[in-house]
C-alpha cells in the first residue's frame, strides 16, 4: 500500500473468516471515505443499526440475511446494496461471510 492508493489483489484472499466471531479490517480511511473489508463466522450477528453516512455493501463470499429498513434480503457472493444515510441495516452470517463496506463520508 501506498499514500496515494490502496491496491489488495483479491479480497477474499484477504479477509479472515473466524472461527467464532466478527473481524474488519480497514483497507482505506480518509475524511471523504471509509472502507473495510470483514469476515463473519456462521451464525454470527450484527445487530441492526443506522449510519449517518451513505454506504455501500459487496457481499464477497457466503450466505446472510440482511436487514435493511422494514425488509429482510438473502445477500449471496456477488450481492450489492446502496444505504442511504440513516438507514436502519443489520446482518446475519449463515455460512462464512466476506463483505465490503464503503462508508460515503465526503
Amino acid at each position: 500500500m501506498t499514500d496515494i492508493y490502496t491496491f489488495v489483489p483479491d479480497l477474499v484472499d484477504k479477509a479472515r473468516v473466524p472461527e467464532n466471531g466478527i473481524l474488519s479490517q480497514t483497507l482505506h480511511s480518509d475524511e471523504k471515505s471509509k472502507v473495510i473489508l470483514f469476515g463473519f463466522a456462521p451464525g454470527q450477528e450484527l445487530s441492526a443499526h443506522t449510519a449517518p453516512f451513505p454506504a455501500t455493501l459487496t457481499f464477497l463470499k457466503g450466505e446472510s440475511t440482511l436487514k435493511l429498513g422494514a425488509d429482510e434480503q438473502e445477500a449471496i457472493a456477488g450481492t450489492f446494496v446502496f444505504m442511504p444515510p440513516n438507514l436502519q441495516h443489520g446482518i446475519k452470517a449463515k455460512t462464512g461471510v466476506v463483505m465490503l463496506l464503503t462508508m460515503i463520508k465526503g
